[in-house]
């Protein structure tokens, strides 16, 4: 999440040309994405001022290989900077210190040409990761690993302005003092990104749909396939196994996949409702950081569209499947087709079936007189698909024998 991140706020900061300011305080991290970190502030156009702060603070093991690698490294009074020794983590719980010396030297070695590139000191770069050296914020500033120690961001614009910066585009002179400080605040899809890497939830997220797809293929038919699918592609992604736009593409194919599966599944059940889940999740992590060169308000109308299109769409179509399932439990209404009039085609005959025609359509009829062709009969019983009837004239005439005189 914090590669990601530091990769949306440069972004951003890159279109203003504005300098940009990375508090560290950590006591480590992924290797990986430690190294994006790197990457990205490498790659920036504009100045990046690492500061370990506030007091108190530290900036061990990977946020020793990022303030060194920052164009300007400063420290509050009383924060510590050092061992930097790459760590294993065990599956029973724990960390082992790592030894292998390809892996010490190949580090150490990366670090100390981040501290050479920024005229910073290279022993201490290699004594960081080769024997967990630590250095107070004095002992840092008088031994050339940071430029600046300052107890606040104030007081680090003051320093700054007027310093003069070689960045990836060129030469960058700060005009810091009296200037505006603006705090990144994250996206809605860094946000997600948050929650989802969170160590704790990513690993339950995981594990349960793991657990949760065995069962379902052992016992299909109860949803746990869709859900056990979801938690898995979401404790991938907070995990770290798949980048965020791997387990967006992941994401979206699965909610076409469950879309697809609800068109051919009666009402609106799990497999719609994960079907949308996935979609608008997969869009949102979709959305790069940046850079755009479109305006603020088109992006957010993007973000607009990305979430509320499969939110109508679905809330359609499950006002839709409700409907149906209220038509398909509601008791079937059928007019009375006793004692309704309708006329022989070819005549009927007794012991044999006929036709009738009867509001348009063919029945098949039968009768215990014989009735001849194009003549009107009263229906008087029905048994299936076959209608009982009587001559109508013969019903008339015995009506008015047994009327009174």
């Amino acid at each position: 999440m914090s590669a990601e991140l530091v990769k949306e706020a440069l972004a951003a900061a890159s279109i203003s040309e504005t300098p940009v300011i990375i508090t560290i305080n950590t006591p480590g991290g992924n290797l990986d994405a430690t190294f994006s970190i790197i990457e990205s502030i490498e790659q920036s156009n504009v100045p990046v001022i690492g500061y370990v702060y506030p007091t108190g603070a530290t900036a061990w093991s990977a946020g020793t290989f990022i303030l060194l690698s920052t164009h300007v490294a400063v420290m509050a009074p009383f924060t510590l900077v050092g061992s930097a020794q790459p760590v294993s983590v065990q599956p029973l719980g724990g960390a082992q210190p790592i030894d292998d010396p390809k892996i010490l030297n190949a580090l150490s070695s990366f670090l100390v040409e981040r501290a050479r590139m920024h005229q910073r000191n290279e022993t201490a770069a290699r004594l960081f990761v080769l024997e967990n050296l630590n250095l107070s914020a004095e002992e840092a500033y008088r031994n050339g690993v940071v430029d600046l120690v300052v107890p606040s961001i104030p007081d680090l614009q003051t320093k700054l302005n007027g310093t003069v910066v070689e960045t990836n585009r060129g030469t960058y002179v700060l005009h810091t003092q009296g200037a505006n400080v603006v705090s990144w605040s994250p996206s809605l899809r860094i946000t997600v990104l948050e929650i989802l890497s969170e160590p704790v939830l990513a690993y339950l997220l995981f594990i349960i749909g793991i657990y949760t797809l065995i069962y379902a293929l052992s016992s299909p038919g109860y949803g746990g396939e869709v859900i056990g699918a979801l938690m898995l592609v979401l404790g991938i992604i907070g995990l770290g196994i798949a980048g965020a736009n791997v387990g967006a593409f992941i994401l979206i194919g699965i909610g076409v996949i469950l879309l697809i599966m609800e068109m051919f599944t009666p009402g609106f059940g799990l497999p719609g409702v994960g079907g949308f889940f996935s979609l608008i999740l997969g869009s949102v992590l979709l959305i790069p950081p940046g850079p755009w060169i479109v305006s603020t308000e088109w992006l957010n109308t993007l973000l607009l569209t990305v979430i509320l299109v499969p939110t109508v769409v679905g809330i359609f179509l499950i006002f839709a499947a409700y409907k149906a399932l209220e038509a398909r439990r509601r008791k079937p209404f059928i007019t009375g087709i006793v004692g309704d009039i309708a006329e022989t085609i070819d005549g009927l005959f007794p012991d044999t079936d006929g036709y009738i025609i009867y509001q348009g359509e063919y029945w098949k009829a039968k009768t215990t007189v014989p009735i001849r062709p194009k003549s009107k009969v009263r229906i008087v019983r029905k048994e299936g698909p076959l209608l009982y009837v009587e001559p109508l004239e013969e019903t008339e005439d015995n009506r008015r024998e047994s009327s009174p005189k």
